[in-house]
């Protein structure tokens, strides 16, 4: 290069990198072949943009740069995403990978990373601000470092959080109102008809209502009950989901010829 371009160069600004990158460990590995002894560098790498996407490379190469360099490479074929709830996380996640455990916990807003090693180096990058994280286990930073990338995983959106919670709360409301009605109210039905009735599904007076009198004519055939008429239970029980029991106690009556 010469000096015209060396002048022309050193005014430009470099163009800031998409990920931020911070090497983890950096070992070097013997493999032992016919000829000797040959030497390699691992390099094990964390990146992250600081708004929610983050991943961990690791890789081999014959010297410091290509290690890092294909470590690079393939943090960026593992990112994840991490939903982040202001700057700090929804929910407590505890995560178990091989022999390596994390816990980590959202922290109030300014109290920072209370969190060491690995575990440390990618929530930053992932753009936590505010987590308490403890590492059990192995000290293997590899290991730490692709726990919490499962950690982070199993974070749920705080909408998702809530849409949830409104679903078990109104299965659990529905499943209040299902309340058994006393069938035996109806003019016909006994104990024994009324526990057959309950058995089949039958539990409520508008369950009553809309069922077919062929099906219920049918079911009490099959069961010996076949003398019984259920002609009117349908209306009867209609009247008694409505609430019109002084109707339906008149019209009682004259079924039973005022008895």
């Amino acid at each position: 290069m010469t000096k015209k371009d060396r002048k022309k160069t050193r005014g430009r600004r470099r163009p800031k990198p998409e990920f931020d990158q911070q090497l983890l460990d950096l070992a070097r590995v013997t493999r032992v072949v016919k000829g000797g002894r040959r030497f390699r560098f691992r390099a094990t790498m964390v990146i992250g943009n600081r708004k929610g996407k983050v991943g961990v490379g690791v890789a081999k190469g014959t010297d410091v740069s290509q290690a890092i360099q294909k470590a690079v490479a393939d943090a960026k074929k593992h990112m994840i995403e991490v939903n982040i709830d202001g700057n700090t996380i929804a929910h407590d996640v505890n995560q178990k990978l091989g022999s390596a455990r994390i816990l980590i916990k959202p922290a109030t807003e300014g109290r920072g990373i209370i969190a060491g090693g690995a575990v440390r180096t990618v929530v930053e990058l992932a753009g936590v601000h505010d987590i308490v994280a403890k590492s059990y286990g192995t000290s293997n930073k590899l290991n730490v470092a692709r726990a919490t990338i499962e950690a982070l995983q199993q974070l749920i959106r705080t909408e998702n959080k809530k849409e949830d919670k409104k679903e078990t709360t109104s299965k659990k409301d529905t499943s209040k109102k299902v309340v058994n009605d006393d069938l035996t109210k109806i003019e016909g039905i006994g104990p024994k008809i009324a526990k057959l009735l309950v058995e089949n599904g039958i539990v409520t007076f508008a369950q009553l209502a809309d069922a077919k009198k062929s099906d219920i004519e049918q079911l009490l055939s099959d069961n010996r009950l076949g003398s019984h008429n259920p002609g009117t239970w349908g209306k009867q029980a209609a009247l008694a989901r409505d609430g019109k029991w002084t109707k339906l106690e008149k019209w009682q009556s004259e079924l039973t010829g005022g008895k």
